[in-house]
């Protein structure tokens, strides 16, 4: 009977801990900035369930090692040795195959998070290729299990990088500063870097892509939630890297559409702030030998390009 009663206390410790650890993992998404897409889902969700596991394994631990410290401790001034302890087969098997199970159910998660956005299947994580070939690392909602599909994208949209400043290129052909996508609509991002590696990052999308120079770099996203964010680049590229930055607004199909066709007639100067700071003479008592890429100077943006020249 006592032994009975044993194991239904450590059952419901374990019951407890596991609606404490849930709860902890629940409380893991307001950690990460709001989701801005589809594909944010999906790698918040597997990140909610790694914070489950983790505090599920530190309050069991500590759980523990408070209870040894309560029942379990020496009386005072006794300096004896313990009991030597004996292994025990079956709870050998349990830390060794419990913990295995579980990294290989989770690495299995992340292959199929990365299987259903068809960015890591038997291909490339990214696909690098010339213009002259053709091959899109889609990010694509479809069911848990299924087989990658190959949906086109709605809009295709191109976009430069180069030190300092992001442009983007529209299907109609107008160049602007200002990344904008219509929500609830899957858009191709082209991307090309023009002289260092940069890094397409926008917190609240949960992707982040490389650029390299020399190649086209495809990436489908499906925003579906209204709003502005800030475009980073993740790749240190030089003197001014805080300087490379970029507005990203989701909108309407119509507000989207409306923008399209009101842009042209609203040119605008962008300040290059990099132009500033390297106008400005050096702080420093000992002039340096590095070498400062010259950023180009302020661009006109929201503007009809009449050719295909980058």
């Amino acid at each position: 009977m006592v032994k009975f009663l044993e194991y239904l206390l450590i059952a419901g410790c374990m019951a407890l801990l596991l609606v404490i650890s849930h709860w902890i993992g629940q409380q893991a998404y307001s950690w990460m900035p709001v989701e801005a897409t589809a594909e944010a889902q999906k790698v918040d969700s597997l990140f909610s369930f790694l914070v489950s596991v983790g505090a599920f394994i530190f309050l069991a631990l500590v759980g523990m090692m408070i209870y040894s410290m309560l029942f379990f401790r020496a009386p005072k001034e006794d300096y004896t040795e313990g009991h030597p302890s004996r292994g025990d087969v079956r709870l050998e098997i349990l830390w060794t195959v419990t913990p295995t199970l579980l990294v290989m159910w989770i690495a299995f998660q992340g292959f199929n998070i990365y299987r259903q956005l068809d960015i890591l299947g038997l291909r490339q994580i990214v696909h690098l290729h010339t213009p002259v070939e053709s091959a899109t690392a889609y990010a694509a909602e479809i069911s848990p299990g299924a087989a990658p599909l190959k949906q086109p994208a709605d809009e295709t949209i191109e976009v430069f990088v180069k030190q300092w400043d992001w442009s983007f290129r529209y299907p109609n052909n107008i160049n602007s500063q200002e990344l904008h996508l219509p929500v609830n609509r899957r858009t191709r991002l082209n991307m090309h870097a023009q002289e260092v590696i940069h890094g397409f990052y926008v917190p609240e999308f949960r992707l982040k892509q490389d650029i390299i120079p020399g190649r086209d770099i495809d990436l489908v996203i499906t925003p579906i939630r209204v709003g502005k964010y800030q475009l980073k680049d993740s790749q240190f590229s030089g003197t001014y890297f805080s300087l490379m930055d970029a507005d990203v607004y989701v909108e309407p199909i119509e507000k989207y559409n409306q923008w399209l066709t009101q842009v042209t007639n609203q040119p605008m100067t962008i300040k290059n702030q990099a132009v500033a700071e390297y106008s400005q003479p050096p702080k420093t008592l000992f002039k340096t030998s590095w070498y400062t890429v010259a950023p180009a100077e302020s661009s006109i943006a929201n503007q009809r390009k009449v050719s295909n020249d980058t």
